[in-house]
């Protein structure tokens, strides 16, 4: 978040004056006649900017911009009566070409940057390198003494006061080689003679500099966005009510903090009912070879988590940066130490955090607790509370964690992926459209769900699993946790039909009565054959996966496994028929 350009200074009051008055005043250079401007009428565009998006974050940018534009470009308003009519147009504008490009854009690694020989036509203010060459172009040392227009000089302060506070993580040796190249406009060839070093060293020392400074410009937007919510009256400190999905006793993280979430509504469902109108009853995700630990979690979470919550009628909001395209460390295995805050500290701070940290707040504010990934270790958990002034969240899980957790600890835990995920609105949906929406995510993931080299979905997973136990390589810590979830999950899938036969009595549904008994018992089949694995190799022990006797006894069981499965695809998806029909 940038820096407010524009905090009107103590000045005489001018509530007498006019806007066009201002205006007036304004274009002769008159900084605090703008100041007054913006006094007056920013609460409106801001709150004209939300209309446009809910994210108080990039509205706040949008603002921003078009402080800026309306500054620069005063001298256009042709009509100085109609002052915020035109502000609101440039917000607007600001608005329609920031959705339009969707994601912010992020900072670009080493090998993309510009030659110091190109001109930038306009400073990208969410582009680090776009900041450093605009201050490069503009004589950085000479800033200070140089006599220019009011909006040039307010522009060129502000740009000095961001990379000043941003240099500040430098060592000196890396701060001499970033000005050298940046404001200096030297080549690495250059500055290598220069400083008599390799010019490999120089490309070393650039791109660890250009990572210190992205992580102190995230750490920077995170600090005004803390104290833009101040300047905005926004509560200081909220907790919710602590979630009863804490004291569940599911395997499946991410269905009990989904359970969370509907806590904090008027529609309530029973674990059963969410395990299985998510579909997270019936999915079954297995590392081919060693079946990793992460095999259960190996999943797209923006599009599984957000469909599941639609099943349930609810449409939600996402901020999501992955930077893992294989499994992650075995939390189990690690160093205890890789686990404490101080870990956390020596990681990479997402791009992305500040936007999570709007959407957490947002939902918070409005009395909505928020599912996250990774809070303490590599599960789903909820945050429920927050505190700015100690920049704390409260979170908690179903694996007996609960208590604070740093702002800037988001996204930096084992794994380092960042996933916040809330409640935008709930929609209106009927039995008959939840269990439709169920049945075409359940079968989806059986039949259709994309497997890989890092991962097998669905009923192919049961293959790469055979597979695993005939070539002797299963971890058996891992193999013992994708058995239990397995187990755990298809128990829920016998109880969530169960209660859709005792409790969903409208006529509509009798065609498939039949077919959700049958859907009942098998599931209690194929929960209790996992059972028979989760003896052989319980958690988180594992036994002894690599036996050739206990492996081949495995394999057995997987195959009654797989067939009770494709029997129950089968019969999900007479079902679907006969309901669609």
């Amino acid at each position: 978040m940038q820096k407010e350009l524009f905090q009107p200074e103590m000045i005489e009051a001018k509530e007498e004056q006019t806007d066009a008055a201002l205006v007036e005043k304004a274009r002769n250079g008159d900084r605090e006649a703008f100041g007054e401007l913006v006094r007056r009428h920013r609460a409106k565009v801001y709150g004209y900017a939300r209309s446009f998006t809910k994210e108080p974050f990039l509205a706040e940018d949008i603002v921003q911009d078009a402080l800026i534009r309306a500054f620069l470009h005063l001298g256009t308003l042709v009509d100085s009566r109609r002052f915020l009519p035109w502000l609101h147009r440039i917000v607007r504008n600001q608005a329609y070409t920031r959705l339009k490009a969707g994601p912010q854009t992020r900072e670009q690694v080493f090998s993309t940057w510009h030659s110091p020989a190109e001109e930038e036509p306009e400073t990208d203010w969410q582009n680090l390198e776009g900041i450093l060459y605009r201050l490069g172009q503009q004589h950085v040392h000479s800033l200070r003494e140089q006599i220019s227009t009011p909006e040039e000089a307010l522009m060129r302060r502000e740009l000095l006061e961001t990379i000043t506070k941003m240099l500040r993580c430098l060592n000196p040796k890396e701060r001499q080689i970033v000005e050298s190249h940046f404001f200096d406009h030297l080549s690495p060839q250059e500055i290598a003679r220069l400083f008599r070093m390799s010019q490999a060293n120089v490309y070393q020392v650039l791109s660890r500099s250009r990572k210190k400074l992205v992580r102190e410009k995230i750490r920077l937007a995170v600090g005004q966005y803390v104290l833009n919510r101040k300047d905005e009256g926004f509560m200081n400190k909220v907790t919710l009510k602590k979630p009863e999905a804490f004291s569940q006793h599911v395997w499946t993280t991410a269905a009990a903090a989904m359970y969370g979430l509907t806590e904090y509504t008027e529609r309530r469902f029973s674990l059963p009912m969410v395990m299985g109108l998510t579909g997270h009853a019936f999915r079954i995700n297995v590392v081919p070879g060693e079946i990793h630990i992460a095999g259960p979690t190996m999943f797209d979470f923006g599009s599984v988590l957000s469909e599941g919550m639609r099943n349930l009628g609810f449409e939600v909001k996402v901020v999501q940066q992955h930077s893992q395209t294989a499994p992650g460390p075995n939390g189990n295995q690690a160093d205890p130490s890789l686990l404490t805050a101080a870990a956390r500290e020596q990681r990479k701070l997402p791009e992305m955090l500040p936007e999570a940290l709007s959407l957490i707040h947002d939902a918070i504010d409005r009395g909505h607790a928020v599912l996250s990934w990774d809070l303490f270790i590599p599960e789903f958990g909820l945050i429920y509370g927050y505190d700015t002034e100690t920049r704390q969240f409260q979170a908690g899980d179903n694996c007996g964690h609960d208590q604070s957790i740093s702002y800037e600890h988001l996204g930096r835990g084992l794994v380092e992926e960042l996933f916040v995920l809330a409640i935008d609105k709930q929609v209106a949906v009927d039995q008959k459209t939840m269990l439709a929406s169920a049945l075409r995510t359940i079968l989806h993931h059986y039949r259709q769900e994309t497997s890989g080299p890092s991962c097998a979905h669905g009923l192919a997973a049961y293959d790469a699993w055979r597979e695993a136990y005939r070539q002797k390589g299963i971890e058996p810590n891992g193999n013992a946790y994708t058995t239990t979830v397995a187990k755990d999950a298809r128990r829920y899938a016998s109880l969530f039909w169960k209660e859709i036969a005792e409790t969903w009595t409208d006529a509509q549904f009798d065609g498939i009565r039949p077919h959700i008994e049958e859907a009942r018992e098998l599931y209690a089949k194929i929960a209790d054959e996992y059972a028979v694995l989760a003896c052989k190799f319980p958690f988180p022990a594992g036994g002894n996966p690599n036996d050739p006797d206990e492996a081949e006894e495995a394999v057995r069981v997987l195959d009654r496994i797989s067939k009770l499965e494709e029997q129950a695809a089968t019969v999900l998806e007479q079902m679907q028929k006969k309901l669609l029909a």
